[in-house]
């Protein structure tokens, strides 16, 4: 795993709201627990991590259903970091 990856999953993991020992790369975020404020401080933290721009629709809403899982936000994530570079 990436340290990319691990990071995500860490910063994930400090937001999730249901008790659920390990984040997997296939959990849904919304099975995590993760609120529309969550989603918002989601990227905040993410964008504040890797130094990037997430693009995102200001509803907090549409971020939750573009972000489905973990998987897809390590993805983006990567992509973005890769673009830095």
């Amino acid at each position: 795993m990436s340290n990319v990856a691990s990071d995500v999953i860490a910063i994930i993991a400090k937001k999730k709201r249901v008790n659920k020992p390990n984040v997997e790369l296939s959990d849904r975020l919304d099975d995590l627990g993760l609120e529309s404020l969550d989603a918002v401080e989601l990227i905040f933290d993410l964008e504040e991590k890797f130094d990037i721009q997430i693009p995102f629709n200001a509803n907090a809403n549409d971020l939750l259903t573009n972000f489905d899982t973990v998987g897809d936000v390590i993805n983006s994530i990567e992509k973005l970091v890769g673009k830095k570079s």
